[in-house]
């Protein structure tokens, strides 16, 4: 049985087991790769599919979970998850219900910074099937003490040369902070299948001969003009416009990552002291060197 099959049979058994949620750190190596719009279309389109799904938005401002939807936060705001934290309040309470069917929960990343390890399960452990981090990184590049304790991270990022180096980067950083050796990579904004292919495949092949890492290709999101339309009127594209390629492509990466095996949890330790860390700007041989003009325009975080 090759790894494929092992896989999708140990995704099988963790699906039918339902024990405890499945945590995913959704990330990047920029600010504009689409790691928040990412987020809000797999929560609606795993809610559309019968499951719980807990959004915690680690970002503040206008790219914001919060900000993309309208203005969907918890009433209680930081105060719910300190609450939470304490045990004073349950994640239900304090998580604010989208029409959609998935929950918000605010939580900035320096929140969870003072956070005993054994607090988290109140969030992660709750009655949410799936529960999906917009990863705030530091400045350093390191996941937040909460985003520690996912199963996944899932770096997201676009078929461009600055992008894809930036990814590597980003790999990079939270290799030697936290000393993670798989990662999943979805390509966003994405023109063709062939494009994708050859961007993932470039981007494995130096991360597993510089980082000696594992990246798992998540699939990719099509580039599609109503996503920019779904932005403008608070909503998502898996909500607004269903039948767009952008759409589907969320539903489908929604639907195969039910079925991603459950790994567990051997990263969520303190990031290395910066210094410590090897310098993560140079660009290795086979990945494309970034000029200027492959910067992507601004979009939606």
């Amino acid at each position: 049985m090759d790894k494929v099959m092992i896989d999708q049979a140990e995704g099988l058994r963790r699906l039918l087991s339902r024990s405890g949620s499945r945590v995913v750190a959704v990330t990047g190596g920029s600010s504009h790769v689409g790691r928040t719009s990412t987020v809000v279309n797999l929560a609606a389109a795993l809610a559309a599919q019968g499951k719980d799904v807990l959004v915690i938005d680690e970002c503040l401002g206008e790219n914001s979970v919060s900000a993309m939807l309208g203005g969907v936060s918890s009433a209680r705001g930081a105060g719910g998850f300190n609450a939470v934290m304490r045990g004073e309040m349950p994640i239900e309470e304090a998580a604010a219900r989208h029409p959609l069917g998935f929950s918000v929960l605010a939580a900035a990343r320096h929140l969870s910074e003072g956070c005993a390890p054994e607090q988290f399960g109140a969030v992660l452990d709750g009655p949410a099937d799936v529960v999906l981090i917009d990863a705030q990184l530091d400045r350093h590049g390191a996941l937040s003490a909460l985003a520690m304790r996912a199963h996944d991270v899932l770096i997201v990022t676009r078929v461009a040369a600055l992008a894809i180096t930036e990814a590597y980067a980003c790999m990079k950083r939270l290799h030697y902070a936290h000393a993670i050796g798989q990662f999943r990579v979805l390509l966003n904004h994405v023109s063709s299948v062939a494009d994708a292919h050859t961007a993932f495949e470039n981007l494995a092949d130096v991360a597993g001969r510089y980082l000696t890492v594992q990246i798992t290709d998540a699939g990719f999101v099509s580039s599609d003009p109503l996503m920019e339309r779904s932005f403008e009127l608070s909503r998502c594209v898996v909500d607004a416009f269903p039948s767009t390629p952008a759409a589907r492509d969320y539903r489908h990466l929604a639907a195969e990552m039910l079925y991603w095996p459950m790994r567990a949890v051997t990263f969520s330790r303190a990031p290395h002291d910066a210094a410590t860390q090897p310098a993560a700007t140079a660009v290795p041989a086979g990945l494309p060197q970034a000029r200027h003009a492959d910067k992507p325009s601004a979009q939606h975080a």
